[in-house]
């Protein structure tokens, strides 16, 4: 009996390519949309049995929260992780989130559908050997830095440095592009980056994530004094 699914990737060629191969196999596809970022309301109206949620990058902070909400509002809903090779600690973020699995994106479509028939029967749908690596790294972690704004101000180049610092201080697109003598379509394309390095929906939760985490206050080694940019690449 086939599976009422959803497909939601990173990627729309790749969606609609797994959507397809389904169908074909019998499974009701219900969609295959392609912003991450829209799937948890998609899920939530259309409440498929499974849905398939692909992303590129598993350890990027927030990219579990639509899964979060999936399963806070429809528990119902087995999610399986569509994803490259991980590192345990995605593995690990996947399951925290209320994932039921995790498959990698070049496995063959037969492994994906026994993964699929996995998750609606309310198993753990993951290869034994990612699993042991999440276990391993759960158990023994790394040593990881303490200070959280010094590796969230690592994740940026000093070009998005300066753009976070104006954010922080208020000033829209048009101030940002003036002020850094760029045009504002690429002031815009570097608030956008800095939102989506920094795992976060919005300028404000962004300046609030920055102040909250000491992150502007270590800016300072970045810039040279008058706001100017450090000859660092990009």
């Amino acid at each position: 009996m086939g599976v009422r699914l959803m497909v939601v990737d990173d990627h729309r060629l790749l969606a609609e390519a797994l959507a397809s191969a389904l169908k074909l196999r019998g499974h009701r596809v219900l969609a295959a949309a392609a912003p991450p970022a829209g799937a948890a309301e998609l899920v939530i109206t259309r409440a498929p049995e499974v849905c398939l949620f692909g992303t590129a990058a598993p350890a990027e902070p927030g990219i579990f929260d639509p899964v979060v909400r999936i399963k806070r509002e429809r528990p119902q809903v087995a999610v399986l992780v569509l994803g490259p090779v991980p590192n345990p600690r995605g593995i690990a973020a996947a399951f925290a989130a209320g994932a039921s699995g995790y498959v990698r994106h070049d496995e063959r479509i037969e492994g994906v559908e026994r993964a699929i028939m996995k998750a609606r029967s309310g198993e753990a749908a993951v290869a034994p050997q990612l699993l042991q690596g999440a276990f391993s790294e759960l158990l023994n972690p790394a040593a990881q830095p303490d200070d959280e704004g010094q590796r969230l101000l690592q994740m940026l180049t000093p070009r998005e440095v300066e753009v976070l610092v104006r954010v922080a201080e208020g000033e829209d697109t048009r101030l940002i592009a003036s002020g850094m003598g760029i045009a504002p379509s690429t002031a815009r394309t570097h608030v956008q980056r800095v939102l989506m390095k920094l795992g976060v929906g919005s300028r404000l939760e962004a300046a609030a994530l920055a102040a909250r985490t000491g992150l502007l206050d270590r800016a300072g080694p970045v810039l040279r004094p008058g706001g100017a940019v450090d000859a660092t690449p990009e």
